[in-house]
């Protein structure tokens, strides 16, 4: 990753990721005080304070990345913002498959990754990122918001932060084992938990992730179980 980025910082916008999908240049991150449409994965929103906190997209160009590895791009920037965090936070940051970012059973930071395919390779790709700074009070039905404002007990200046995690994002795009350091820091990897599937509620030992994204956990007769994105339900 040798593209310098540009960052452009705006006051308000529908989305982020929306807003880049209408960018014709290179690298770039677009960076808002506040989005009046945040998206999460899915149908999900994501809550964020106007001026709080960093709702911010990123544009990339991945140089011949195959479409059946942009798996990867979710372990980039997973462990990109773990080692950014922990360097701010005196405790373990982890991530939960596959890239949301908690801390203990508390959700720090939430992505949505948009691809665009040119033939059997990326062509670029979006990435959005929603990271909780400074906001006190979550007003929103989520179950477990949490943010370094309320792990530290003071506010966090958010552009040094910003460029703390795009630095990190370079280092670790060129990193050969990402997938390992991903698999490492997954949420409750080697524990059994409560999931639950299109079947019901199971306890499940989560095993490990495949190189395309899927989710192997092992139920507790012994069962090999694998998911694509939701289509299995941590019970926190």
């Amino acid at each position: 990753m040798n593209e310098e980025f540009q960052i452009i910082h705006i006051d308000e916008t529908d989305s982020t990721n929306h807003w880049l999908m209408q960018w014709r240049g290179g690298c770039c991150v677009v960076v808002a005080d506040y989005q009046t449409a945040g998206k999460g994965c899915g149908t999900n929103s994501w809550e964020s304070e106007r001026g709080m906190n960093l709702t911010f997209s990123m544009l990339i160009h991945p140089e011949d990345l195959p479409a059946s590895r942009q798996f990867r791009i979710t372990e980039v920037t997973s462990v990109a913002l773990c080692e950014t965090l922990e360097e701010y936070l005196p405790r373990q940051v982890t991530i939960k498959w596959p890239n949301d970012i908690y801390v203990g059973d508390r959700k720090l930071c939430g992505m949505l990754i948009e691809n665009r395919l040119q033939g059997s390779v990326i062509k670029d790709s979006i990435i959005g990122i929603g990271l909780n700074v400074n906001q006190r009070v979550f007003m929103s039905d989520a179950p477990n918001p949490v943010s370094l404002c309320q792990l530290l007990d003071r506010e966090v200046s958010r552009e040094p932060l910003l460029q703390d995690f795009l630095m990190r994002f370079k280092a670790v795009w060129d990193c050969q084992d990402v997938s390992s350091c991903y698999r490492r820091r997954l949420y409750r990897k080697g524990e059994w938990k409560f999931y639950c599937d299109a079947q019901g509620p199971f306890t499940g030992l989560l095993e490990d992730v495949r190189q395309d994204g899927r989710l192997i956990l092992r139920d507790t007769i012994g069962q090999q179980r694998i998911y694509q994105f939701k289509e299995v339900q941590f019970i926190i």
